[in-house]
């Protein structure tokens, strides 16, 4: 199972939401209320995890929305082959292989050796940070 649903009112900045069939975090959300017959409805603007895209969701309090199950996993990089890492999974010894990540900060500490937290959401693979590089 890759998501469970919440009510889109339970959700805050910071949380991860479905939207389109994408992972998203949401980093913007307001609540208004409407007229007496009504329901309260929420604005949700939230980035794409994989894309880095920008997805808004206009809707009541009271719906139920996807939230991805996201496994927050360790590896270690065994390789770096252009456009992609190859890791191996620090607790099940698997490799496989991650698309290499866009952000910056998190490409220049890439090196065979080091370790990264990975993220496993919804059947796609990404790493999020560095914990520590290769000891050399």
């Amino acid at each position: 199972m890759s998501t469970m649903y919440a009510e889109l009112g339970d959700l805050k900045v910071g949380s991860f939401i479905v939207i389109d069939g994408e992972p998203c975090r949401i980093v913007e959300m307001s609540k208004a209320k409407t007229g007496k017959h009504g329901s309260a409805k929420a604005h949700v603007v939230a980035i794409g995890i994989f894309s880095g895209s920008k997805k808004t969701l206009v809707a009541p309090v009271s719906q139920r929305v996807e939230v991805p199950i996201i496994d927050k996993r360790t590896a270690q990089v065994l390789a770096i082959t252009g456009d992609t890492v190859q890791l191996m999974d620090l607790n099940t010894y698997e490799t496989f292989e991650v698309d290499m990540p866009k952000e910056e900060d998190i490409r220049s500490r890439l090196e065979p050796g080091a370790e990264v937290e990975y993220w496993e959401v919804m059947g796609r693979r990404k790493i999020m940070r560095v914990l520590k590089g290769a000891s050399k």
